[in-house]
């Protein structure tokens, strides 16, 4: 249904070099959480944090991440954002 970009989010987590990653989702993709988590896990050596909180859009990211180590946050959303719309 949705496109989850799990190439592209494999290319940014390898690019970060990132050890520990938060994926965060908005309700309607949470069902989906364990599968990015396996594909992450299978093609990085990332830990991957899944945040169960609120999420009300790419402004609302989750307080406290960066004492937990959290090197990247991928915040996923329903929209796509296009720049020359801002």
């Amino acid at each position: 249904m949705y496109d989850l970009e799990l190439d592209r989010i494999v290319k940014e987590i390898k690019a970060a070099d990132a050890k520990l990653v938060c994926l965060q989702l908005p309700d309607g993709l949470k069902p989906r959480a364990k599968e990015i988590e396996a594909e992450i896990n299978s093609k990085t050596s990332a830990r991957v944090l899944i945040w169960l909180g609120s999420c009300y859009g790419a402004c609302d990211l989750p307080l406290g991440l960066e004492r937990l180590g959290v090197d990247l946050v991928l915040s996923f959303g329903h929209n796509q954002f296009r720049k020359e719309e801002w």
